[in-house]
Parts: structure tokens; C-alpha cells; sequence
């Protein structure tokens, strides 16, 4: 599996980041917070909101129909990625949270798996099959990507998930919980959005 990573502007993540086999890109202003964190093998984007441009980066015009963070993942994935670690998407504004949200299902679409690690949360984008080991004690929420999402059924789950449609609008699937060492979920329509939230996290 060839892995990339993707560092973005958002809240900087405080947890230490493993780049050992993988393709790191930071993009624009996380470069604050990253620098000196994690080795960075390509500096990528604008740079509008760095101020500056560092020294052997790839620049892009501000003016674009892509972010700095759809332009990071394109470059991973051409580059044979197949999965992708993104760390920096969450905290600041809320619409380039929700843009990046965007990215994990870009990558599902791709035949890649993404994940955006913030401060609490893990968050990716699947389908079919999905399956946990060694997360008991972890709260799961689903949602929908698009209007729906089918699961037939459900193991390990605190409430069940059985012959179950997850539409947009409802918060059906928020907060539930791992209790087996072993879960699973069978989604065989449309896609979900899947939030770990890990155990320091509160509400």
C-alpha cells in the first residue's frame, strides 16, 4: 500500500504524525504548524494565506477552481496512493471544513481510502463491508453521503443497525457506540460518512 499525507490549514494537529513510508504534502499555511512536526517532502499551493512563498514549493494561482487540499489529493493519487492521511481539515471555517470532507469521498470515488484526523475525531468515507478491530469503547456516527445510504445489518453495534436507510436531514446515525472487539456494518447502497470520535473528546 502506498500511503500520502496531506497537512492543511485548519486547527493544527497536536498529536504526533507518522510519515514513516509515506508522501507528505503540506499545503500553504499549515506549514506554520507543521514545520519542524513532520518531514515535508512537498510544500503545495497559493500561498495567500502563508504570506509568503517557502523555497522549492509548487505554486498555484489564488484564483482557481481547486483547492490547495483537492490539488494535494490529486497529486497523491496520480502518484499511485491508495491511502491518504489528512490532518489540519477541521477547526476555522466551517464551509472549508465541509470542502473538505469533500476529499474523502474524492478519494472513495478513486479507489482510495482518506481519513481526516482532527482533534477528536477520525472521519472517513466507505462503503460496503466495513469492519472495526480493537475499537470497543469507541463512539461511531454515521451520515450519509448524498441524500441516502442503506445498511442491511449490523454487528457489535450498541444499537443495531438492521435493514436501516440513512437520509440527509435525519440525525439517525449520530452517537453510537462500539462494544464488541470486533464490529461490523454492511452498507449496500450509497456511501456514509464514518466519524470515530475517540474517548477524550466531549460534548
Amino acid at each position: 500500500m502506498k500511503r500520502g499525507i496531506i497537512l492543511l490549514n485548519g486547527e493544527p494537529y497536536t498529536e504526533k504524525i507518522d510519515a514513516s513510508d509515506a508522501t507528505v504534502v503540506c499545503c500553504d499555511g499549515a506549514l506554520r504548524w507543521a514545520q519542524g512536526k513532520v518531514r515535508i517532502d512537498r510544500k503545495s499551493g497559493d500561498f495567500d494565506s502563508l504570506g509568503y512563498i517557502p523555497e522549492g514549493a509548487d505554486v498555484y494561482p489564488s484564483e482557481k477552481n481547486y483547492t490547495d487540499g483537492e490539488i494535494a489529493l490529486e497529486t497523491l493519487l496520480d502518484a499511485g496512493c491508495t491511502r491518504v492521511d489528512i490532518y489540519g481539515g477541521g477547526g476555522g471555517r466551517e464551509d472549508h471544513l465541509f470542502g473538505n470532507l469533500q476529499l474523502l469521498y474524492a478519494a472513495h470515488l478513486r479507489g482510495a481510502e482518506a481519513v481526516m484526523h482532527t482533534r477528536y475525531t477520525d472521519i472517513s468515507c466507505r462503503a460496503g463491508k466495513i469492519e472495526w478491530d480493537g475499537k470497543k469503547g469507541i463512539t461511531l456516527s454515521l451520515a450519509p453521503v448524498g441524500e441516502r445510504a442503506h445498511i442491511i445489518e449490523s454487528e457489535g453495534l450498541k444499537y443495531p443497525l438492521c435493514d436501516l436507510t440513512l437520509t440527509a436531514g435525519s440525525c439517525r446515525g449520530i452517537s453510537n457506540v462500539i462494544v464488541s472487539d470486533r464490529a461490523q456494518i454492511l452498507c449496500d447502497e450509497g456511501t456514509l460518512f464514518i466519524f470515530e470520535v475517540r474517548e477524550d473528546a466531549k460534548w
